[in-house]
């Protein structure tokens, strides 16, 4: 069965400037893809809420997502708590000739829903693949998880049944008007950069950078 399209719910329909609105499944997996941090929101038992930083990692139709079972929050993510799973790109800025015209470029993505907990083998390759997802190609070089490890981690898997993207790129858009100011107008491209490895202090041998360090870049 055919998963849903991005934005096919009332809730995940993009009303504001809805011509940035995507439907297709292949760009919101490209999206999460490309990023390595997402935010999650849950809230506490008093109704708080809360949004967490966490690493993740596409794993075909779902997010995996990862936390320690003495987080409260995490647990109750595992619990059933409804969370909305958010990722942003931002891909630079769009500098207008009025504040009210500037903006900036980016893809983002939401998901929502209720996430699954993971046990066993499933818990493990979950694990192995967000290892992956932030450097390709590490887990094959690391020793085998601990059990004291597996048990202090909650693994959460949360579907891609109900999610939203939008895109935004491409030069300001100003006011007619505005056009015979002499102000600058533009893009001003943004990205990710990634810098020269720097070996852990107590590193105990003479190794190279692992080639998955050195070539890697998004």
């Amino acid at each position: 069965m055919a998963l849903p399209s991005p934005g096919s719910t009332d809730r995940t329909r993009v009303r504001r400037l809805g011509e940035k609105a995507v439907t297709d499944r292949d760009v919101l997996h490209r999206v999460l893809d490309a990023a390595l941090v997402a935010h999650v929101a849950v809230s506490d038992d008093q109704g708080r809420p809360y949004v967490l930083p966490v690493a993740y990692a596409r794993d075909g139709d779902r997010v995996l997502i990862h936390g320690s079972t003495g987080s409260r929050l995490f647990r109750s993510l595992a619990a059933g708590a409804p969370t909305c799973l958010t990722v942003t790109l931002l891909d630079g800025l769009v500098v207008a000739r009025s504040a009210f015209e500037s903006s900036m470029n980016y893809r983002s993505a939401m998901v929502f829903g209720v996430c699954d907990v993971l046990d066993g083998d499933a818990k493990t390759a979950a694990l192995d693949t967000l290892t992956d997802h932030l450097l390709p190609g590490r887990r094959a070089e690391l020793r085998t998880h601990k059990a004291k490890e597996l048990a202090a981690t909650l693994v959460l898997a949360l579907p891609l049944d109900e999610t939203s993207v939008k895109i935004s790129a491409g030069h300001p858009d100003d006011d007619a008007d505005d056009l015979d100011t002499p102000i600058w107008a533009g893009t001003v491209p943004l990205g990710e950069t990634f810098y020269d490895p720097i070996p852990a202090p107590d590193l105990r041998f003479e190794l190279p950078v692992p080639e998955y360090v050195r070539t890697w870049r998004r």
